[in-house]
């Protein structure tokens, strides 16, 4: 009889230990999955940012990887240069305002090849002839496979003076490297290498 009441109080033991380590499996489980949403919510709520309209109404908006749009924002960069660079007026300080804007963009290249332009009287001719000059960026194509990410820029030229108005391709070459964003740099790159490849007249119309 005292041989069967040890045997049981051992079953007994056997029993409670094992709802002990399932006992405790549980708590572990739980626990784990408790972290894991939490985590989970915390990264969730790290996308919401809230936004003030001039400290009046609070918004709420979604972040994301910066990264996702950098191709977006290359191309942008760029075509902001060629709009600046590119659109003249009769006005001396129309350009330099362009230019200055635009050297903000880019590097010691682009101030060369406008130098370049400035000595053979380029912009003297636009502005002694009234002439008018503006661009239309066709494609810009960007290669994000290498750093620093290669471009290749295709637009159209269209000067527009008093007895005609030229159409012209232009195709022109860069390099763009990243760099820190700022009120007159917003896509936060630098064109390197400018370069003019091919820039000829397609037609001319008389006015």
């Amino acid at each position: 009889m005292e041989f069967r009441t040890l045997r049981n109080i051992e079953n007994s033991f056997r029993k409670i230990r094992l709802y002990a380590i399932v006992f405790a499996m549980f708590c572990m489980a739980v626990t784990g999955f408790s972290v894991w949403k939490s985590y989970s919510f915390a990264n969730t709520q790290r996308e919401k940012i809230y936004v003030l309209d001039n400290g009046k109404s609070l918004m709420l908006a979604l972040s994301q990887d910066a990264s996702i749009n950098r191709p977006v924002e290359a191309r942008e960069h760029v075509k902001r240069f060629h709009e600046l660079f590119f659109t003249l007026a009769p006005d001396k300080a129309a350009i330099e305002s362009n230019m200055k804007r635009a050297f903000d963009l880019a590097d010691k290249s682009a101030f060369d090849y406008y130098k370049d332009l400035s000595e053979k009287g380029y912009y003297n001719r636009i502005i002694s002839g009234n002439v008018q000059q503006r661009i239309e960026v066709d494609s810009v194509v960007c290669n994000f496979n290498s750093y620093p990410y290669s471009v290749t820029t295709y637009a159209r030229q269209i000067i527009i003076r008093s007895s005609n108005l030229t159409r012209r391709s232009l195709v022109t070459s860069c390099n763009l490297l990243n760099s820190v964003r700022s009120d007159n740099n917003p896509q936060g790159f630098q064109i390197l290498k400018f370069a003019v490849l091919s820039n000829k007249d397609e037609e001319t119309m008389e006015r």
